[in-house]
């Protein structure tokens, strides 16, 4: 009798329904984003007092606030504000924390004793009241509280980074590059923290959603962006007076944006970390 040769079959992992709509939805809100002067049918600032507080209408399709500003428009040009700062901010943690995680990798001794303390200090230290106080400091406005909120997220990518920049410092070509006289500087710039990208990428795309979160909570309390900016944060606080004459959509409208873009964020961003992780 002939055996019959039995050719296995690749099955392709199934990819989760969860991650792609947010993966797809994220997307539309860049793009909607990067469109906002074609697709919002006002200007974000244009003020009519006679359509305050309008509901949704066929010329205001989210409604007004209590200044007449249309909602949709409003929201379009926030959203501008509300991904390119959470960029920003995580660019200049992920400057500070790599940096100094690497550091104390690589040098260990009394240098990674002092950059672990002063980072555990700083952890410890509440994000958002290290936050005010900078801004206290230097005043308020949307820079201010990137950079402020960039240092406060600095300790934890340097945690981070450090525990995977321990392991990567032990392998065989860290030790090869050595032996051909390669300098410690060279080595991390060009070899190690490449190699750490992945897995650090992945991170701060978990990060994203609560960057977003803290900046707009901010602008919410006042610190951050200032009027007439339409960020999502400082159009909930204004349309919080709204409520209380029964019109929830001025401050309905924003909070609904900042929830789906965090949710659809941590969504994707714990995708994305599993992935790059697995191939770093």
């Amino acid at each position: 009798m002939t055996a019959l040769a039995l050719t296995p079959v690749r099955v392709r992992p199934r990819r989760p329904v969860g991650a792609t709509v947010a993966a797809g939805f994220l997307a539309l809100v860049v793009l909607a984003a990067v469109l906002a002067p074609l697709l919002a049918p006002y200007a974000p600032d244009a003020i009519d007092l006679s359509a305050s507080l309008a509901g949704t209408t066929g010329d205001h399709l989210l409604g007004t606030d209590s200044s007449g500003q249309d909602l949709l428009s409003r929201v379009l040009y926030g959203a501008r504000t509300s991904l390119i700062a959470p960029v920003l901010l995580l660019a200049v943690a992920a400057l500070l924390g790599v940096s100094l995680g690497v550091l104390a990798a690589w040098r260990g001794g009394w240098t990674d004793a002092l950059v672990s303390r002063a980072t555990d200090v700083m952890y410890a230290f509440p994000g958002l009241l290290f936050t005010v106080l900078i801004i206290a400091v230097f005043g308020t406005g949307m820079t201010t509280s990137v950079l402020a909120l960039g240092l406060a997220y600095t300790p934890t990518v340097a945690k981070y980074t450090r525990s995977l920049a321990l392991s990567e410092a032990r392998k065989p070509y860290v030790d090869a590059y050595r032996v051909q006289g390669m300098g410690g500087a060279r080595i991390c710039a060009m070899h190690l923290v490449p190699n750490l990208a992945r897995a650090v990428t992945g991170y701060l795309v978990v990060l994203f959603g609560e960057a977003l979160m803290s900046l707009a909570t901010l602008s919410y309390l006042g610190f951050g962006a200032q009027p007439p900016s339409s960020d999502w944060g400082l159009m909930v606080q204004e349309g919080q007076a709204a409520i209380v004459q029964g019109a929830l959509l001025p401050a309905l409208v924003p909070g609904t944006a900042i929830a789906a873009v965090v949710v659809s964020f941590n969504v994707v961003g714990v995708r994305a970390a599993d992935r790059l992780g697995r191939q770093s």
